[in-house]
């Protein structure tokens, strides 16, 4: 004689999938609560959730994220920097360094001697008119212009190699500011350490080698194997020794500019670190000022500056009043 089935010990029967209806399962996603077999579900932070909301999720974060760096927060640079997102500054300045090249040139007529235009002499870094006729814009023009084809290509292919990683690891208005400092610091060690009848200098090999100072703290602050930077400063090192007309000056002193910026700019306490950088830098910028007007309160500041026929060209000559 045969029973009916006992309700209470019967077993229920397990839904199918929600993508798999003919696939039963006891498993669900731990968001949307839909069941779902093993294939359809995937490991997150907390249980597993389906494909679905998975690619949700993924969405939603990128999202958040956008709104996370435009809001001006996000990942930081060594710096404390918002992370640039593309490398703006270095292909601004080798631009920059490129178009003033050809202008000289054309001004010139002349690609191995673009130094004979006007606008070259009124901007290199010459002594006499810089120190004795206060045209103190020569400090920072004359980062920016190049004597011959092979001067602007090398300093074009340095500031491509070193700058750009650089940037990426400061940020872009660290990286500005790290540049500019560097070139200051390379014009004053001309001025300071030179009398008024040494050459003129120009070119960006000063505000380089302070990029290349800013490579050594960071090496020394992280701790990085020091081999590829010490095979770009032998180079530089060597270069700056062997090739005639190279100011030497002027390397040396964006190095320890660029060494000195990037201390304080790296080393500043976590605590009000912009004002503990903006108050380093400030430090730096006002030290080489301090010995640049030493410089100028020892030489004579009276003088006459105009162009002057000379074999045929228009040469810029100053003379003592």
């Amino acid at each position: 004689m045969s029973q009916p089935p006992n309700p209470q010990y019967q077993q229920a029967a397990m839904p199918g999938c929600w993508w798999h209806p003919n696939r039963p399962t006891g498993l669900s996603c731990s968001r949307c609560e839909r069941p779902a077999c093993p294939d359809c579900l995937r490991e997150a932070a907390v249980g597993f959730q389906c494909t679905d909301c998975v690619q949700a999720g993924r969405q939603q974060a990128r999202v958040q994220q956008k709104q996370y760096r435009d809001a001006g927060y996000g990942a930081r640079t060594l710096a404390g920097a918002q992370q640039p997102r593309a490398v703006v500054v270095t292909p601004a300045l080798l631009a920059i360094n490129v178009v003033l090249f050809f202008v000289t040139v054309a001004l010139a007529g002349s690609l191995t001697s673009n130094n004979i235009s006007e606008f070259f002499q009124l901007g290199n870094l010459d002594n006499a008119p810089t120190l004795a006729n206060n045209e103190w814009w020569r400090i920072f023009t004359s980062g920016f212009l190049h004597f011959g084809l092979l001067h602007i290509a090398s300093n074009a292919f340095s500031l491509w190699f070193v700058g750009r990683p650089l940037e990426t690891a400061l940020g872009r208005v660290p990286f500005t500011v790290l540049y500019f400092v560097s070139m200051l610091g390379g014009s004053a060690a001309c001025l300071v350490f030179t009398d008024l009848g040494a050459p003129p200098v120009v070119g960006a090999s000063g505000a380089i080698f302070g990029l290349i100072g800013a490579y050594t703290v960071i090496v020394i602050k992280l701790r990085l194997n020091p081999t590829w930077l010490l095979v770009i400063l032998g180079l530089n090192v060597f270069i700056s020794f062997q090739v005639p007309n190279i100011s030497i000056l002027a390397h040396a002193g964006g190095f320890v500019a660029g060494l000195l910026a990037t201390f304080a700019l790296l080393y500043a306490p976590e605590k009000d670190r912009l004002r503990w950088q903006i108050g380093g830098i400030a430090i730096v910028v006002v030290a080489i000022i301090g010995l640049i007007a030493w410089k100028d309160s020892q030489t004579i500041s009276a003088a006459f500056c105009q162009f002057t026929p000379y074999q045929g060209q228009s040469v810029y000559i100053c003379y003592r009043q």
